[in-house]
């Protein structure tokens, strides 16, 4: 049984990874850490943490519902389908796999949605003078997408919002609600997976999904009112510091 002290993290590392995920993704580096500095071994802190993060991706989703609308001229229906069953792939590919091979190339993943982020609009109107990516390419990112959530999940949504902004030209804050809906499929998959294979731990899951979902509802409530700049602002500071922690994590 987990001291009280070491609950009561759980579930502020879920408040504040259930508002991250809401407003720009990266949920993932407040309740995983958490989660490994109360002593879970990394791969089982993972599976706690996509697990205590979906009540919050729902009540998220549930929250911006009245923003859902196409990606890239693709439905949002088939597009959450395309995350669901590409996570399962990804975390059943977790759980026979080690995950220090893909921890490697984590970093670089998040530096590329790192400049999508930082240059998108720069980098769409470049995209439209010579190309037309249509929903072909929308449908192949989404599926690598939806295997690396499945996977690791960490900056996730970062990466949605990047690869949306680049292929269909989207700004940030217009693609809020398509992201948490993505995330809650993303994470829906794995806990299917991850509780199957006995993965989570619970005395730690129960109070962050708890803090997760009262995180994921204030910070839902905070994206509708923000300006777009700041979300703007918060979406690129969040991915440049995901960026940083994960080489450290990687490299250091």
């Amino acid at each position: 049984m987990l001291e009280p002290t070491t609950l009561a993290l759980a579930a502020a590392a879920g408040m504040l990874g259930g508002a991250m995920n809401a407003l720009a993704g990266g949920g993932t580096f407040a309740t995983m850490p958490a989660l490994i500095a109360i002593g879970l071994p990394s791969p089982i802190a993972n599976a706690t943490s996509n697990v205590a993060l979906q009540p919050g991706a729902i009540a998220s989703a549930w929250t911006f519902r009245d923003g859902l609308a196409p990606v890239g001229g693709i439905n949002i229906r088939p597009l959450a389908a395309i995350t669901f069953v590409a996570a399962l792939a990804g975390s059943l590919l977790l759980v026979v796999t080690p995950t220090s091979t893909f921890d490697v190339i984590i970093p670089w993943l998040l530096l590329i949605a790192t400049l999508a982020i930082a240059f998108g609009k720069q980098a769409a109107a470049a995209l439209a003078r010579h190309a037309a990516p249509g929903p072909a390419a929308m449908i192949v990112a989404q599926v690598l997408l939806g295997v690396y959530g499945g996977y690791f999940g960490g900056g996730v949504g970062l990466m949605f919002t990047a690869a949306w902004g680049l292929l269909a030209g989207e700004p940030p804050e217009r693609l809020m609600a398509p992201r948490t809906l993505m995330l809650a499929a993303a994470n829906a998959a794995a806990t299917i997976v991850f509780i199957g294979f006995g993965m989570v731990r619970w005395e730690a899951c129960v109070p962050m999904l708890l803090g997760a979902i009262l995180g994921g509802w204030l910070g839902a409530r905070l994206g509708r009112v923000l300006p777009p700049r700041v979300i703007r602002i918060w979406t690129l500071l969040v991915t440049v510091v995901t960026t940083i922690i994960f080489f450290v994590r990687a490299y250091a």
